[in-house]
């Protein structure tokens, strides 16, 4: 996903670049929630779902957590406040920046850890003693370009679904505000379009449509935008009308695609208020932080918190199902101590891809793409 979990840039100056006030406090707490975000989607990954997890654990979920599977069926809804955090974000990181240093920005903070995850992901599975399945070699390639849902290619990691979506967001974001130039103006514009033609979209029912304006994930992202102009503006009111809005459709969205009818052989009944609340609680969370509510939390772990989101969240997935069998059917460690132990040495795994990839890579990579284009060559005569 990243904006919503890549690595944060330290520094009131990288702040006032990105469109903050100079001066202004970091929002530590924004990071602190990216990280609880993606510990949402660990406990739905690893006791709040079926399928592969059962393999690893042996029996379902269910069986190893009676009453807690049903509240961890509920993380998969961590994805949609990623994405009210990166509306937020990415708002902020292109206020004033040019095209390039945008696209230069994207890149640099995606890339490292996901291409290092889809090669560590890939040669674990291919391991004999590993019971999951490996992707083909071709198709393990063609993931590293983040292109293999529209390629029809089978996915290295299960959540790399979320930054094809992302993807899409910055696009739409670098072609309307980034481009152009952002403004108050060109973003409440952007908003209230996106909004409008995502709903003509799903009215539509044309799928050429949707792939563009991904009406079920837009109103997080472009509730997102809003509160960031809360946050530039607290007495903005076509600010807090987006934001408004944004929540009245995304709770409808969440509630549509993620509610079921109760039944014996449902893994868990996720119910309509128990969605609504996730949601507004999400809203609420970064409202609070735009609004300094919570700028109190200013203790520096959370900035290492939100250092390791995103190296978290790509590998936490299929490498803690491989963590969970090992210890749980290999060593026989009960059920709630194999949680905490494979959430724990996912956070490791993300801290040394953090030190040792994101830190040495990301700022190269920045620099590379960020550099001029040299002059063309004149023509000889």
């Amino acid at each position: 996903m990243t904006s919503a979990l890549a690595r944060p840039v330290p520094g009131t100056t990288r702040q006032a670049e990105k469109g903050e006030p100079r001066g202004r406090p970091r929002l530590r707490a924004l990071d602190g929630l990216r990280l609880l975000a993606a510990l949402m989607v660990a406990a739905y990954h690893y006791g709040g779902r079926g399928g592969d997890v059962t393999t690893a654990w042996g029996s379902s979920p269910k069986e190893q957590f009676p009453t807690l599977h049903a509240y961890f069926s509920y993380g998969c809804l961590g994805v949609q406040v990623f994405f009210v955090i990166s509306g937020f974000v990415i708002c902020m990181s292109g206020w004033g920046r040019p095209l390039r240093s945008f696209f230069a920005s994207r890149a640099s903070r995606l890339l490292p850890a996901y291409w290092v995850a889809v090669l560590l992901v890939t040669a674990v599975f291919a391991l004999p003693v590993v019971v999951h399945e490996a992707v083909s070699p071709s198709d393990a390639l063609v993931n590293l370009t983040l292109l293999q849902q529209p390629l029809g290619v089978d996915r290295v990691l299960g959540v790399c679904w979320t930054l094809w979506v992302e993807i899409r967001f910055y696009a739409l974001f670098a072609l309307f505000v980034v481009m152009p130039g952002a403004s108050r103006q060109r973003v409440i514009l952007f908003c209230a379009v996106w909004t409008m033609a995502a709903a003509i979209a799903d009215a539509a029912n044309e799928p050429l449509l949707d792939l563009v304006l991904m009406p079920e994930y837009a109103p997080f992202f472009v509730g997102g935008i809003g509160l960031y102009l809360v946050h530039r503006d607290r007495g903005d009111a076509y600010a807090w009308g987006i934001v408004g809005v944004s929540w009245l459709i995304g709770q409808h969205y969440a509630v549509q695609d993620l509610w079921h009818a109760p039944g014996p052989d449902a893994f868990s009944h996720r119910t309509s208020f128990g969605i609504v609340l996730i949601v507004t609680l999400g809203f609420v969370a970064v409202a609070a932080i735009a609004l300094g509510r919570l700028d109190w939390a200013n203790w520096r772990w959370l900035t290492v918190a939100g250092a390791l989101t995103y190296p978290f969240y790509l590998v936490h997935e299929h490498l803690g199902w491989v963590v969970i069998h090992a210890l749980h059917r290999g060593l026989g460690i009960g059920s709630a101590e194999t949680f905490a132990l494979t959430i724990a040495t996912m956070l490791l795994l993300a801290w040394l891809l953090n030190r040792y990839v994101e830190d040495t890579l990301t700022p190269k990579i920045r620099a590379r793409l960020s550099r001029p284009s040299p002059e063309p060559l004149p023509e000889a005569a």
